[in-house]
């Protein structure tokens, strides 16, 4: 069985709750990631930040050129996770519907990284073509 541990980005930045909105994007940008997770001290998840999240204020901050949101105004605090021994293919099955393209991957209550849909859809396109080429 492959699990999640095998395919997702184990190294990811974090973001506090005391963080602006502008350093918690120049994290997600630079990162490639539309998302990140929001931790305390001990690396424990307690929220999640999406691009989504932040287009209104961000927009709202524009127009009036001043925005005091942190990243605990914005953040979702009950995210969806998935464990790093989830299977890849049930991880697969719950993407296809409307859920998340990413999702952290926590074990215990600390974030170890970070699953999109594009690296499991690469791994299940690898496996298509392993499994077409021996038969």
């Amino acid at each position: 069985m492959a699990t999640v541990n095998q395919i997702m980005r184990h190294s990811l930045p974090l973001l506090n709750v005391d963080m602006s909105i502008s350093e918690a994007l120049d994290r997600m940008l630079e990162s490639g990631l539309s998302g990140l997770p929001v931790v305390d001290a001990q690396r424990h998840i307690i929220g999640f930040l999406s691009e989504q999240d932040c287009i209104p204020t961000l927009i709202n901050a524009n127009y009036h050129c001043d925005s005091r949101a942190k990243v605990s105004d914005l953040m979702r605090t009950e995210p969806l996770t998935v464990a790093p021994d989830t299977d890849v293919f049930e991880l697969a099955r719950t993407m296809g519907g409307a859920k998340p393209k990413l999702y952290p991957v926590v074990e215990g209550k600390k974030v170890v990284g970070m699953v999109t849909r594009h690296q499991v859809m690469s791994f299940l396109n690898n496996q298509l073509k392993t499994c077409l080429a021996t038969y």
